[in-house]
């Protein structure tokens, strides 16, 4: 049996009903020194575009966090440290906007609200078939994970 790829991974985590950021980030857990309702709890608050307000895509804060915990620093930075981290940062997120042309969520699902209520959609058939949002957490995990194998 084959293992499954972190793409794979990532959007089966969204389809058992995890937020596009936990999607991503539980694809990474086994790399990263937290346990995984600690990863659960820190991904929460960016599904739907951070609180569903629709902001920057929950996928993208995904990277951005496995990023953080495998690379990040912990002191206060201002020189090359804290360069050589957002660099690396924007050279994955950067490619998350290159192939799907924006990094926020209300551009992605092309919504005309700017901002939604924080009720969570349903997670129907139809909630699936409408929302390219496991799509979206796909790229971000396969781009993350080539990121990881350079």
């Amino acid at each position: 049996m084959r293992k499954m790829t972190r793409r794979e991974s990532a959007e089966n985590n969204f389809i058992e009903g995890y937020n596009c950021c936990q999607a991503v980030v539980l694809a990474f857990s086994d790399l990263l020194p937290v346990d995984r309702e600690s990863l659960l709890k820190i991904s929460s608050s960016f599904g739907g575009g951070i609180g569903r307000l629709r902001e920057t895509c929950g996928a993208v804060s995904g990277i951005a966090i496995v990023l953080g915990l495998l690379y990040g620093y912990a002191s206060p930075e201002t020189g090359s440290v804290k360069a050589d981290h957002y660099a690396r940062i924007q050279e994955v997120i950067l490619d998350f906007e290159k192939k799907n042309g924006s990094l926020v969520c209300r551009d992605l699902l092309n919504l005309a609200d700017k901002h939604s209520t924080p009720e969570p959609s349903p997670r129907t058939a139809d909630f699936y078939g409408k929302r390219p949002c496991q799509r979206y957490i796909g790229d971000a995990a396969e781009l993350l994970e080539l990121y990881l194998s350079k």
